[in-house]
């Protein structure tokens, strides 16, 4: 039997050639999706109730007519869409850079992203009508310009990855634009934390997402043992499993030693095929790189299906080596709090396959906006680190309560 070689990569890329699809001003369907927005929340992501702290940090940039750029962590697939909630509290839609695979998902999600505000970017190239989007939106403060910094969804309440640093490229270039259309005009950003709050019987909840991995690895469910020591267990027998698959058998050590070996075991070899040697940089960043290399000629098609096959492989180790990363090994602990809980057990399903892991709840939302920080539109130089986006940095992991790096 024939199989698709594409079916074991991620969604988040794809074969199809890209093509940017711009934002629309439309008012009707962010104010008419308002409506259906709490139920959808509740029904499909498990959120029954939200809050809002900081607005008044909001609403000043509002009233004093500054371009605004928003900065969030991105903990969850639910993210964009609760910024539904924010807009209402507000009373102003916002702009949202997304993903161009969210605009391929449906013919549903392609009509109606550009009409609540979203407008594509691709994260495998330079998409220079994005940003050129992205800068005119906070130049003109037409609306507030909403960007996901960290790139990708961690499913993690407290851990903030390094933040891509295109977000002060848009940020610097809106700045110097803004004043130049508008004498004493500014840009500001606003970091906006998100957390996650479960509030609901964490044994209950948690107990039938176990069951259903503990039965696929043909295990017989371990309900005698508390919900932290199965998801360690769990977390063991998953590992083993990539190490066989990678290595060829199971590996002994601490974890962290282990994921790490294992990062390498999987990109190594991609960076030596694809780039020429390992690549420096983030996490994040090599897996950017590699896609950047690989799918030119798959979208392209000027492959043989041997050739597309090979390619949609590596797409697929790529994937795995996202997941070893957002597996931060310390992350569990002796005590966890129950959302560290319910987000590993998230990973484990998406590492299994799911499309879409189970939604736990009830969860609170707490979204939380940081005071405006004001864009320098001249980096400075002398500092060995980029000074404004320490500053949204540090605002974010001010609220989340996440330790400084």
């Amino acid at each position: 039997m024939n199989h698709d070689p594409s079916s074991l990569a991620p969604s988040v890329v794809s074969e199809k050639s890209y093509k940017f699809v711009p934002p629309k001003n439309s008012r009707f369907w962010p104010w008419l999706l308002g409506f259906w927005l709490p139920r959808y929340l509740r029904k499909a992501h498990a959120i029954a109730s939200w809050e809002v702290k900081g607005l008044e940090h909001m609403q000043a940039s509002l009233k004093a007519g500054h371009g605004i750029f928003i900065v969030p962590n991105h903990p969850r697939t639910s993210d964009p869409m609760a910024l539904g909630f924010l807009t209402k509290a507000l009373g102003q839609n916002f702009h949202v850079m997304a993903s161009a695979h969210l605009f391929l998902q449906s013919r549903v999600n392609s009509w109606l992203l550009p009409r609540v505000g979203a407008f594509s970017v691709y994260r495998e190239g330079m998409d220079r009508e994005s940003l050129k989007t992205a800068t005119d939106i906070l130049a003109t403060a037409r609306r507030p310009l909403v960007v996901f910094a960290e790139g990708v969804i961690t499913r993690t309440n407290d851990r903030l990855i390094p933040l891509q640093d295109g977000t002060a490229f848009i940020a610097r270039t809106a700045a110097k634009q803004r004043a130049e259309k508008v004498p004493g005009g500014k840009v500001v950003v606003h970091p906006l934390a998100l957390r996650y709050v479960f509030q609901g019987d964490l044994e209950r909840e948690l107990s039938p997402v176990l069951d259903r991995i503990e039965t696929r690895l043909s295990w017989q469910p371990r309900r005698g043992l508390a919900p932290h020591a199965r998801i360690v267990k769990l977390g063991h027998a998953l590992l083993a499993l990539k190490e066989i698959e990678y290595f060829g058998a199971a590996n002994h050590g601490p974890v962290p030693e282990r994921l790490t070996r294992l990062l390498d075991q999987v990109l190594l070899p991609l960076e030596t095929e694809w780039l020429k040697g390992k690549n420096e940089g983030t996490v994040v960043a090599r897996i950017k790189n590699l896609r950047k290399a690989i799918l030119p000629d798959l979208v392209a098609g000027d492959v043989t299906e041997a050739g597309r096959a090979h390619r949609w492989k590596c797409l697929y180790d790529l994937e795995v080596a996202q997941q070893i990363f957002h597996f931060p090994p310390d992350y569990l602990g002796q005590n966890p709090p129950p959302e560290r809980l319910i987000e590993t057990v998230a990973r484990y399903e998406e590492a299994l396959g799911a499309a879409e892991p189970t939604n736990i709840g009830p969860m609170h939302l707490r979204f939380e906006f940081g005071p405006a920080i004001t864009v320098d539109p001249v980096r400075d130089r002398k500092s060995p680190t980029d000074p404004l986006m320490d500053a949204i940095r540090g605002s974010l992991t001010s609220m989340l309560g996440i330790a400084p790096d």
